[in-house]
């Protein structure tokens, strides 16, 4: 339905030299009782005389007033994020001014120049739709694939948080784009911003009682965090305001109030006139299925079901996220960790407990330091508990004991379970383009698909009848789309951002880079004996922001300059027994690998459940092999193991230094040393097994 903005907030009118009062600072601990005055900003400039009445909690009068970035800055005098956007998008200058970039985030674009040309900057933007769950309609694919030819540069890229981006939109264009998208029951708002993201969860259309609940919480929370005050619509569609109807339990946690948590005479009552201190991530997922990278996310929800399969309640996970600067140690990459369990008919309001705590407490003083995970690392898990259940209302329950973890693509051809079949497509970093868009779109188009996105830049095709398998198969073929068992392993799971030439903020190449090194990789496995289907997570970016995950990679690239990386590795991304290879000889010679002097870090698995550590620093992509042949020249001094003479050989540990070395790297994934030997023994007996199968 659509529906008149102005219409549904009271306007008040007054003089228009009344003097603005300022930003009156958020509270200073989320345990202080809420206090609230009122003042006013204007609606679209600041000479305009229509006002709305914004809270925020009142400072204390002998404090004194706090640092604040640039940006915070830029918000408190935005009126909720349109001036001077609305003002600057209107100019004939082909880019905007410092703020309304700023403010432009918040309504899911960037502003970009093409970094491989010289002289003046050519700018343009770059759109990101917001798709909780990855979901796509037939309707909003193929209005996409319109405009990345009509007023893109003719590719979609498919990101790491299951959304849309569309590259090299003018800014004369930018209106008709962003108006296209909304009329089409798209959008692109919060998908970039100090707010809320995409909300992630398992891509797959299966027909199963937690797939569903995980899909379904996914889009409530996200309807819970999108903006109220209606900025978006006013700047692109002149205030007509988009929308369906939320579920009754979405706009009740919303406007809840009983534990202090909103702004109750605000246009954005969770957000207030601030937003957040930085972007906030949260996925949702099931038991075993990590394809969201869970632990990477602000929040991490995972549905918890009883025996018969009827979701309960959920485990949550916070802290984590991948941001953080060269040679800057006080800023690092995180894992989420628990914070407790809650039943499922509370999942909002705790969610909007955990946002507020953040919210009111995050720095807002020095944006590197502004992610949740620093407020946790600061605090300690103890404290922000207790924190958020001041604002929650209720403890949190204990942890649910869950599976092991597994990393699941949803590549090729499966049962929905209704009857209907989806296919999961391998696209090489996401990037859409040539003879497979076209194919893509005839395909979609033909058979009137809806798709979704995954979070390892995929696609799947959804609502397959069974007599369209074979000729869809044909036709995918012909435009490139292989079955996954035609792909190398290499690419199945390798990830890059964009990067060069786009990005403002990449210091070396990844997508465009990424193919090259995959098959050098590859070169180097063949080298050394390891069969085709064997792999590693490899995943690249071009500066330390982390945006395709690379923390969590068996090998992960890192620009740290010109044609520069930081490699990141585990010794798993090597041989699946190579941790012994490694700590075996590096005892033996009375070194401690933590201290090597090529600075070794050890520790990302498959399942994406434990963090990368830097192996070398400053490897020039024309020297890679070079790493790989550092860490085959210590697998080459290995020994081997001791030959058992008992049938079986059940002592996992010859000698007591192989253990302890051991067992310093079991600690850094939380587990024993008996544990990690038995995974990676297992994992080597598998990969053995299958590449025999293969064979």
């Amino acid at each position: 339905m659509t529906t008149s903005f102005g219409a549904a907030n009271t306007a008040i009118f007054i003089d228009p030299k009344l003097q603005i009062q300022s930003f009156n600072g958020l509270k200073p601990s989320g345990l202080i009782p809420v206090h609230k005055n009122v003042h006013v900003v204007s609606v679209s400039s600041p000479s305009s005389s229509t006002i709305r009445a914004v809270s925020t909690p009142v400072k204390p009068e002998t404090a004194a007033e706090p640092k604040r970035s640039k940006v915070e800055i830029f918000k408190e005098q935005s009126n909720f994020i349109r001036y001077p956007l609305n003002e600057e998008m209107v100019n004939d200058a082909p880019n905007i001014n410092e703020a309304a970039t700023q403010l432009i985030k918040f309504h899911g674009s960037y502003l970009q120049y093409n970094r491989d040309e010289r002289g003046a900057k050519s700018y343009s933007f770059m759109l990101r739709t917001k798709n909780p769950s990855g979901k796509v309609s037939n309707r909003l694919y193929l209005v996409m694939d319109d405009l990345a030819d009509e007023f893109g540069i003719g590719t979609l890229r498919l990101t790491t948080r299951q959304t849309f981006q569309l590259h090299g939109v003018l800014k004369k264009d930018m209106k008709t784009v962003m108006g296209t998208i909304i009329r089409n029951m798209g959008s692109t708002l919060g998908a970039c911003g100090d707010l809320n993201r995409n909300v992630l969860a398992p891509p797959a259309p299966l027909v199963r009682k937690d797939y569903l609940f995980a899909q379904e919480t996914a889009e409530n929370i996200a309807a819970l965090l999108t903006p109220q005050s209606g900025f978006y619509y006013d700047v692109w569609v002149d205030g007509e305001k988009f929308m369906t109807a939320e579920p009754p339990e979405v706009v009740k946690a919303r406007n809840d109030n009983s534990h202090g948590t909103n702004f109750p005479d605000s246009p954005e009552p969770i957000y207030g006139t601030q937003f957040l201190p930085r972007k906030f991530k949260i996925a949702v997922t099931v038991p075993t299925d990590n394809s969201v990278d869970i632990f990477t996310n602000d929040i991490g929800v995972v549905v918890v079901s009883d025996d018969n399969g009827e979701p309960q309640g959920f485990n949550l996970y916070v802290g984590g996220g991948m941001g953080r600067a060269h040679r800057l140690e006080s800023t690092f990459p995180r894992m989420a960790e628990p914070i407790g369990y809650v039943p499922k008919e509370y999942i909002l309001y705790a969610i909007k407990a955990i946002v507020v705590t953040q919210r009111d407490n995050g720095r807002r003083d020095d944006r590197k330091y502004s992610r949740l995970k620093y407020l946790i690392s600061s605090w300690g898990i103890e404290k922000f508990r207790s924190v958020v259940e001041e604002f929650y209302g209720k403890k949190f329950e204990p942890i649910r004991e869950l599976p092991e973890w597994e990393f699941k693509s949803f590549l090729g051809w499966h049962e929905q379970g209704d009857g209907s079949l989806f296919c999961g497509l391998h696209v090489d970093n996401g990037r859409i383009k040539g003879v497979m868009k076209k194919t893509l779109r005839e395909v979609i188009e033909k058979y009137n698909l809806n798709v979704r996105i995954t979070a390892n830049q995929n696609l799947i095709l959804c609502d397959i009848r069974r007599a369209w398998k074979r000729p869809i198969t044909t036709l995918l073929a012909q435009g490139g789309l292989l079955e996954p068992r035609y792909v190398d392993p290499l690419n199945v799971t390798a990830m890059a951002c964009p990067a060069l030439p786009m990005c403002p903020l990449a210091i070396t190449e990844a997508e465009r880079g990424t193919p090259d090194l995959l098959k050098r990789i590859r070169a180097v496995f063949e080298k050394v004996g390891l069969k085709h289907n064997e792999s590693i997570v490899v995943r690249v970016t071009g500066c330390p922001n982390g945006c395709a995950r690379p923390y969590m990679a068996e090998l992960g690239l890192v620009g740290d300059g010109p044609n520069s990386y930081q490699v990141l590795c585990s010794l798993q991304c090597y041989l699946s027994v190579s941790v012994f290879f490694l700590f075996k000889w590096s005892m033996k010679h009375e070194l401690n690998p933590f201290l090597c002097q090529q600075q070794i870090w050890l520790g990302g698995t498959p399942n994406q459940t434990s963090l990368a550590q830097c192996f070398l620093n400053k490897v020039k992509i024309q020297e890679l092999e070079k790493g790989f042949e550092k860490l085959q020249g210590l697998v080459d001094k290995w020994e081997g193991v001791p030959k058992s003479s008992g049938k079986f050989n059940l002592k996992l540990f010859a000698d007591k230094e192989t253990y302890q070395a051991v067992d310093e790297l079991a600690k850094l994934q939380n587990k024993t040393a008996h544990q990690l030997a038995m995974e990676i023994i297992r994992n080597y007996v598998a990969a053995e097994q299958n590449g025999k199968s293969i064979e």
